[in-house]
């Protein structure tokens, strides 16, 4: 039997179960709450956030399944002909409370149309405060060993691609430590759409246990005022970022999305301060120096 989108719908919903079931755990304080939505023009989600938790000052895993009529402004920026759409995934966010504990996002999805265009896509990347070298080794291995199970040209191709896409061009700065970042995997000669969704699956599955485990080794640290100065400081790049740059985050409002799930991915606080420069010499300015492209993080 064909893979069909509600057969990938109800996989998402498990992977928003699933991950909600492992954050709460390791948490041990914070469980989520879920708000069920509707989209009036079709289709609807469930927002799950957690927030003032032992690890979690924020976080939100968001599953939704959309269609209907395609909007202009969507067809015009992917250039393509009228047709209904449907558009499935789950997407995160977590903004942990400690600066010593990284940021992180997750979202994989899947896109078709009434035409018989389809499409997975996605991505995954750390934003650390501080950037902690064995860490960052960890996680790009990972998401390597992920990528090389299902072909080997999947992390060469993807990490750059991330790098791209997390990048602040105002700032000349990526946002974080980059990851992997995917978009229109359809169809062709080298691969099936089952495949393609195999290494999707593998991709959501690796998320949680991932997360876990690097937090977990700083989780109980103690930090500095100043710490968490800089980690404001730092969150108010992931906003730039969400706000001015992110597809899924145009691509939400520009179908008539919920506003409050589309933007759950704000972080309860933040601050802007006027040029600000990290002293000489400091942990902040090393993080600065690390937040470039083309850094081979996996083979540190």
């Amino acid at each position: 039997m064909a893979l069909d989108k509600q057969e990938i719908a109800l996989w998402f919903q498990g992977l928003q179960d699933r991950i909600c079931q492992q954050l709460e755990a390791f948490d041990g304080k914070a469980t989520f709450q879920e708000d069920a939505w509707t989209r009036e023009a079709g289709g609807g989600g469930r927002s799950r956030v957690i927030t003032e938790g032992n690890v979690l000052e924020k976080g939100g895993v968001n599953f939704s399944a959309v269609e209907g009529p395609t909007p202009e402004k969507i067809l015009n920026a992917l250039k393509l002909d009228q047709a209904d759409f449907f558009a499935t995934g789950v997407s995160i966010v977590l903004h942990p409370s400690s600066p010593k504990v990284p940021i992180i996002h997750m979202n994989v999805r899947y896109f078709e149309m009434s035409n018989g265009i389809w499409w997975f896509g996605g991505g995954i990347d750390l934003t650390p405060i501080y950037v902690i070298e064995e860490d960052a080794k960890h996680f790009h291995q990972q998401l390597k060993a992920v990528c090389d199970k299902h072909h080997a040209d999947y992390y060469p191709k993807f990490k750059p691609w991330a790098d791209d896409y997390f990048y602040l061009p105002h700032r000349k700065e990526t946002r974080g430590i980059g990851g992997i970042f995917f978009d229109r995997l359809s169809g062709n000669d080298d691969f099936t759409k089952e495949e393609r969704w195999k290494f999707l699956q593998d991709v959501g599955e690796l998320f949680a246990p991932l997360y876990i485990e690097i937090a977990g080794r700083h989780k109980d640290e103690t930090f500095t005022e100043e710490e968490k100065g800089w980690q404001l400081l730092r969150r108010s790049r992931y906003v730039e970022f969400n706000l001015l740059h992110d597809k899924g985050t145009k691509f939400g409002l520009d179908t008539d999305g919920r506003t409050e799930s589309i933007l759950m991915s704000m972080p309860p606080l933040a601050k802007w301060e006027y040029c600000h420069t990290p002293a000489p010499n400091s942990p902040e300015e090393k993080t600065q120096s690390l937040l470039k492209k083309g850094i081979d993080f996996a083979g540190m």
